[in-house]
This record gives structure tokens, C-alpha cells and sequence, in this order.
């Protein structure tokens, strides 16, 4: 089935108002203040209709958190027109968590955060766009999700908004992003891991073939744009690449990707991680390689390639490659959001270790072809939205202040060069150190996201390693 925002809309551009469609949801919460376009309704109706279609029971609605990971409710067939008018609520708490689902700033006490006390509800907005089937769930829907307080105002922890706001901010400055996706991830099938050593060995993907038949069907169920399925490095290491698509559209799609992967692989009793180096893989780790280009508004031209003058890449790059590097330290907050994702910096290892850029360089930072810029500091586990927003945000000032990304390295782990933050605790102060990152997000998400990942780091650091007793119980 094709997504419902395929709907061809109108000529001219959807000047039409499709919400006559749903008569029955004008007036609720969504209609009243206004938060949905005419794509939106539109595809809101051909929802209604799918799901009569195919006798559809259950829709799974879903919203990302601060960690990229999705949350909601399931609602039964019977609610959906009401959800489809006034959303699903949730609790307030759940935007206040670290990764152990422990929150971390208070909700019953006075000085809870106005929106947030008393753990009280959000709304939860779904986007009809991205309504999907589930090729492996009976009769299952699937939607992601906005979110707004019980006000109709913006809640503005909700990370698929702040992305859309930098992309506004893009917009404004004439130009529009597009991204490419490489995403590597673990399967341990049965608790056993494949041979290991050898990228792209043919023999040891079709080892894997029953995972990569599985997820090339249901990848491909859900229309997400699917480019290849390799083998990397380490044992049981695969990575998926995607057909570039609009920005926000590929944060969608990695929050959906990933969630089905996990969850296709469980049902058929394997393990699917995008934790960036698990216990036991010790020869490679994993890592998202972001590609990232800019087409002009006004002309629809590539803005990255050069010109006959230029080589490589056009002035326009360069600049954003400029903001890319020098602010590098504080997006890796986002783009490695983890303590785990730390371990993954290593010496000549194909991940970067510093700030650096090269002509088609693997061990660099930022990779520089011609017409695209790929950043590969991130880690899977990184929430895509706010990953790619650090890009803008950083990108954005390289343009405004036309910043020198100086020449690229033929050293990359030899250069005397800024190293990338070692833990996660350096790039917080990173980040909330950086007047660019707060002037964007704003003083208030910045110091939300800080507390929620230093009480992350915290509770590492408190942890007693296996490493820890091996080493010092029977020495002292």
C-alpha cells in the first residue's frame, strides 16, 4: 500500500480545502487551533477509508522522545475518529526522563515546570502523513505524532518540532535540506553471532539472509525508501541505507526504521541493537553517517555543487562546512547522545576521533564529496530529529558568518586538530557552552536536555564496571 500522503493533491499547488473530507473532526481540538494543512486532512480521510478497506482494528499512535524513542497509546478502531479530532493524551512526565525511564526533574513538587506539574497531560497530534500498515501486526495501524499542551500551544520539548523550526529557519535563508541515511545496527540471531572481520563478505550476509529478506519485506511494506542492506565489519553488524529525502521526512523515516527493525526481528527471535558498540563486538562498532545537501528555494538548484570555478564543493559548502566543524563539540550531544557512543571514537577505526574534514576521507569527520557533505560522528542511537537539527543549527551559522573550514586533512587520526568530546559529560558542557545552540533552541531546551543527560552520565559514572572489580578487588 502506498503511504497517504502520495495523494495526488490539486493543481496549483493544493489550494483546495479537503477538510470538508472529515466533517464529523471539524470543530475538535485539531480543526480549532488550527493544526493541520490541507495534506494533512486530506490525508486524514484517506486514513478513515484504509481502515475500512482493510477491516483495520488497532492504530498504534506514537510520539518520539527525547531519546528518539517512541511512545503512545493504541487505540481500537471505534476511537479513531476521535483521535482524529482531538488527539491522544499522554502524560507530561514522559519528556522529563532519562534513558533508565526515571525522571529526572520534579512534577509534583511547587517548582514544577508550568505545563509539566503534576505529570500532567499532552496532547498527542498525529500526523496523517505518515500512516503507515504494519506488515507484521494483525490488522495494525501506525501514525506518528506531535505534541501540544492541553492549550493548543506548542510543547517545546517536542523534538520532531524543534526540527521543523531549524528547517524554518533554513527555509527562510532560501534554502531546503535533504538528507541520506546510512544507519548500522547488531542482530544476534538466537543469542549466536555470524562470522565477523570481513566487510561486505557475500558469504557471511547470506548467512544472515533469513534477517535480510525480513527486513527487505517489511522495509519495503511500510514505504520507507530503501537503498541497500550490507554486511559491515563485526559480527552480526548490518547497515541499511536509504534514498535521500527531504529532512524531516528522513528523520521520519529513521524513527520508524528502527522501531521495525527491533520489532520484526523480535517476533522471529532475534535481537536487533543500535546501541553503538555492544558488550562482545569487538571488531567493529556502529555508526549513523549523515549525508547532507541544500538545494536553493528560489531556482530549485543544488546549492553543494560547484561551479566552474570551484573545486570540490561551492562556496556555499563551504561555509556550512565551516559551521559543521566549529561546532562540532556541541552537536555531538545530539549526534551521541550516549555514553556508550563514546567508545566508538577510536583511532583509525573508519570513526573520527576529531574535528576534521577531507576530500572523500573516510576517517575524517565530515566527509566531502561532490554536492553532499557526510558527517560521521553519529551514532545510531541518536534521536534523527534533534541529530539533524544540530546540522542546521551548526550549517546555518557557517552561512551566516561565512566560515573557513580551512583544507582537509590527508592525516585524519594524526593532525594535530580539536579532538571530538571524549564522553558524554564533555560534550554537554560543549553544548551548554555554545551561544549559537542556545540562541536556536533556546536557553530552556538547553538546560532541559542537559539534566536529563548528566543525570544519564551520573548514574554511569556512579556504576561499579565489571572492569573495575576485575581490576582492583584482589589488588588492594
Amino acid at each position: 500500500m502506498r503511504s497517504v500522503d502520495e495523494r495526488p493533491m490539486a493543481e496549483g499547488g493544493g489550494g483546495w480545502d479537503a477538510r470538508p473530507m472529515l466533517a464529523a473532526e471539524r470543530g475538535g481540538f485539531i480543526d480549532r487551533h488550527g493544526l493541520w494543512d490541507n495534506q494533512q486532512w486530506a490525508a486524514a480521510g484517506q486514513i478513515r477509508r484504509v481502515i475500512d478497506e482493510l477491516g483495520l482494528e488497532l492504530i498504534r499512535f506514537s510520539f518520539a522522545d527525547q531519546h528518539g524513542i517512541l511512545h503512545g497509546k493504541t487505540l481500537t478502531r471505534s476511537s479513531i475518529p476521535g483521535a482524529l479530532r482531538d488527539g491522544v493524551t499522554a502524560p507530561s512526565s514522559l519528556l522529563l526522563k532519562d534513558s533508565s525511564g526515571r525522571s529526572v526533574m520534579p512534577v509534583f513538587t511547587p517548582d514544577a515546570e508550568p505545563g509539566f506539574a503534576g505529570a500532567g497531560d499532552v496532547v498527542l497530534v498525529p500526523d496523517p502523513t505518515t500512516f503507515r500498515v504494519l506488515p507484521w501486526a494483525e490488522k495494525t495501524g501506525w501514525v506518528l505524532c506531535d505534541l501540544r499542551f492541553p492549550t493548543g500551544a506548542p510543547v517545546p520539548y517536542c523534538t520532531r518540532s524543534i526540527l521543523r523550526e531549524q528547517l524554518g529557519r533554513l527555509e527562510r535563508s532560501g534554502y531546503d535540506m535533504t538528507v541520506g541515511v546510512e544507519l548500522e545496527f547488531h542482530v544476534f540471531k538466537d543469542g549466536r553471532q555470524n562470522r565477523g572481520g570481513q566487510l561486505l563478505l557475500e558469504e557471511g550476509l547470506d548467512e544472515y539472509d533469513e534477517v535480510v529478506q525480513l527486513l527487505q519485506r517489511g522495509l519495503r511494506s511500510l514505504d520507507l525508501p530503501l537503498r541497500s542492506i550490507e554486511l559491515e565489519f563485526g559480527a552480526g553488524q548490518l547497515e541499511i541505507t536509504l534514498q535521500a529525502a527531504p529532512a524531516a521526512e528522513a528523520a521520519d523515516h529513521v524513527t520508524l526504521l528502527r522501531s521495525a527493525i527491533r520489532q520484526m526481528c523480535r517476533r522471529q527471535g532475534h535481537h536487533a541493537t543500535f546501541m553503538s558498540r555492544p558488550a562482545g563486538t569487538a571488531s567493529a562498532s556502529t555508526g549513523w553517517h549523515l549525508h547532507q545537501s541544500l538545494r536553493e528555494r528560489a531556482t530549485g538548484r543544488a546549492a553543494f555543487e560547484p561551479g566552474a570555478d570551484e573545486t570540490l564543493m561551492s562556496s556555499t559548502a563551504r561555509h556550512w562546512l565551516g559551521g559543521l566543524l566549529k561546532h562540532a563539540p556541541a552537536a555531538a550531544a545530539f549526534a551521541t547522545p550516549t555514553v556508550n557512543g563514546y567508545k566508538r571514537y577510536l583511532p583509525f577505526s573508519l570513526a573520527p576521533d576529531r574535528v576534521l574534514w577531507g576530500a572523500d576521507n573516510k576517517g575524517a569527520m565530515v566527509r566531502a564529496v561532490s554536492g553532499r557533505l557526510e558527517n560521521r560522528s553519529g551514532e545510531p542511537a541518536a534521536n534523527p530529529y534533534l541529530y539533524v537539527a544540530s546540522q542546521v543549527i551548526s550549517g546555518l551559522d557557517g552561512l551566516i558568518k561565512a566560515l573557513d573550514p580551512g583544507p582537509p586533512t590527508e592525516s585524519p587520526y594524526a593532525t594535530d586538530a580539536v579532538l571530538l568530546p571524549q564522553s558524554l559529560g564533555e560534550a554537554i558542557t560543549a553544548l551548554e557552552a555554545d551561544p549559537v545552540f542556545a540562541e536556536a533552541l533556546g536557553q530552556k531546551t538547553i538546560d532541559w536536555y542537559g539534566r536529563i543527560k548528566r543525570d544519564e552520565f551520573a548514574r554511569y559514572l556512579a556504576h561499579v564496571s565489571d572492569w573495575e572489580q576485575r581490576e582492583y578487588f584482589d589488588l588492594f
